[in-house]
């Protein structure tokens, strides 16, 4: 009787003592081959020349869009003064002494109303 149970008991647990095994086999493989940009902590296989050159890849990579971040704000702060300057020169405009003086919103410029000449100083 003893040895019928135990037939059974092995029949039942070896293929799941074999899912088990073959289970954490292949979470070892995937820890030790899983290191994106060079960035494992552990597992490292003493080729540097190739983290080397990601590295250089990385920080070329990184250069790059800090410098298109910096043109894009130095754009932004551009349009903000262009922006600024203009709302300026509409309200010296609207606010001028000189009767003659309109404001052209499509050509944002102060113009003179008899001879449609600009205004340098409004």
């Amino acid at each position: 009787m003893k040895t019928i149970v135990m037939s059974r008991l092995l029949r039942k647990m070896l293929p799941v003592a074999l899912l088990v095994l073959s289970g954490t086999w292949q979470v070892s493989a995937h820890a030790a081959t899983n290191c994106a940009g060079g960035t494992c902590v552990f597992g490292s296989n003493g080729d540097s020349a190739l983290s080397t050159e990601e590295a250089r890849q990385s920080k070329e990579q990184w250069n790059a869009t800090r410098t298109l971040r910096e043109q894009r704000i130095n754009r932004e702060q551009k349009d903000n003064q262009k922006y600024d300057n203009a709302t300026a020169l509409r309200d010296r405009c609207n606010a001028s002494t000189n009767v003659n003086a309109y404001w052209e919103p499509t050509t944002e410029r102060c113009l003179n109303r008899r001879t449609g000449t600009q205004l340098l100083a409004p």
